[in-house]
């Protein structure tokens, strides 16, 4: 049997990593900086996470929701108190797509209408309606296409209450940042006017922290940068520092029902206790404070470097914006100097998406290698 060949493959192999060091099966060594997709939050084989996961299994791996789990309540617990959203309630999935997938319904059954509002270059994952509210036609299926989403720029709020006033949006989908749109973002105003019209016309506000959530941005979520209050909020990727878990926050305005959602593997043992893990680790080492550190050190060591347009994003959710398609760049880092970075809906942008241990070692190994390369590219350029 072979493999169902939908991933373009980089010809490496990694058999085991630390913090922010991968080596492939030749034992060459690899500089972490995307994290694979935002998902490595407090760094490879981190040992309170090994530790965490080794004794559960060791005990319990996994039963069904159809018993009691204290796992579960200790990681809404302490997820409420490190979030500052103790009020909201948890359910616990599988995935960023499943967490997008379970609020829409979610909000569907809330309101009674049917409709989704998403933004121009979102992304909100594959299963049937997340990938509806993904603009990105290459993945959407006839099938999936079936859903009604409205798309907009993001910004407009003229063209979100057009559409809202009509009376038969159930949600509005947003990424605070746009990950893999190419770490985009509107205003203060706009979020704070997006909210506004949620509530006059009875819509759900989500507020997708997939890839932007668990402390990426030196905030926990990104949403809170603009003081609003989502509906529901959809989390995943560093959640579980690669152990997959996903989940919605759930405003306490919505009411539960027994059937209403349901899982088989969402919030078993492990994964609670992956997740855990990370939160200790997230608040024991300060790692929130360090991404908005190593943050704004990244940007001061950006600035003046040749080709560049832009610097997106923030906390340790960036992107670096040339004047040129950044494809044979990232190949240069990645088998030159042997740094893996991340790429975008936008061809120019490079992203960086690293553990939140980082240290500025990291960063200036970065650079270095990125100058290098531009030095180069501008000499056979002349």
């Amino acid at each position: 049997m072979s493999l169902f060949n939908v991933y373009p493959l980089f010809d490496i192999t990694p058999v085991r990593a630390k913090d922010l060091a991968v080596f492939d099966d030749q034992g060459v060594e690899y500089l972490d900086l995307y994290g694979g997709h935002a998902v490595i939050s407090i760094g490879h084989s981190h040992p309170e996470y090994v530790s965490a996961i080794s004794n559960q299994v060791k005990n319990l791996g996994f039963y069904s929701n159809a018993i009691q789990n204290p796992l579960q309540e200790s990681l809404a617990k302490e997820l409420g108190r490190i979030s500052e959203c103790q009020d909201y309630q948890l359910f616990l999935c599988n995935s960023g797509a499943e967490a997008n997938e379970n609020a829409l319904k979610l909000a569907s059954f809330h309101t009674g209408k049917k409709n989704i509002l998403a933004f121009k270059n979102s992304f909100h994952g594959r299963t049937s309606a997340a990938v509806a509210a993904t603009d990105d036609p290459k993945i959407v299926a006839p099938l999936n296409a079936q859903q009604h989403v409205d798309f907009v720029a993001l910004g407009d709020l003229q063209a979100v209450e057009n559409i809202l006033k009509k009376e038969e949006t159930c949600a509005v989908i947003i990424e605070c940042i746009q990950g893999v749109g190419g770490l985009d973002e509107s205003t203060e105003a706009f979020h704070q006017g997006l909210e506004k019209l949620c509530r006059t016309y009875n819509v759900m506000l989500i507020a997708d922290e997939v890839q932007s959530g668990f402390g990426r941005t030196g905030d926990f979520f990104a949403f809170q940068k603009y003081g609003w209050t989502p509906d529901i909020i959809s989390m995943a990727k560093g959640m579980g520092n690669g152990f997959p878990i996903g989940g919605i926050l759930i405003h306490p305005d919505i009411k539960a029902s027994f059937g209403l959602l349901g899982t088989t593997f969402g919030g078993n043992h492990l994964a609670c206790a992956a997740s855990l893990a990370v939160l200790k680790v997230l608040e024991s080492e300060n790692l929130m404070e360090n991404a908005e550190e190593m943050s704004a050190y990244f940007i001061q060591k950006a600035q003046n470097l040749p080709h560049l347009k832009s610097i997106k994003g923030r906390g340790l959710m960036l992107g670096l914006e040339f004047d040129f398609a950044v494809a044979e760049l990232r190949k240069k880092l990645i088998h030159t100097h042997k740094i893996f970075t991340g790429s975008a809906k936008n061809p120019n942008l490079i992203r960086i998406l690293p553990p939140l241990t980082i240290q500025k070692k990291h960063i200036d190994l970065f650079f270095e290698a990125l100058k290098q390369e531009l030095m180069v590219m501008n000499g056979s350029q002349q």
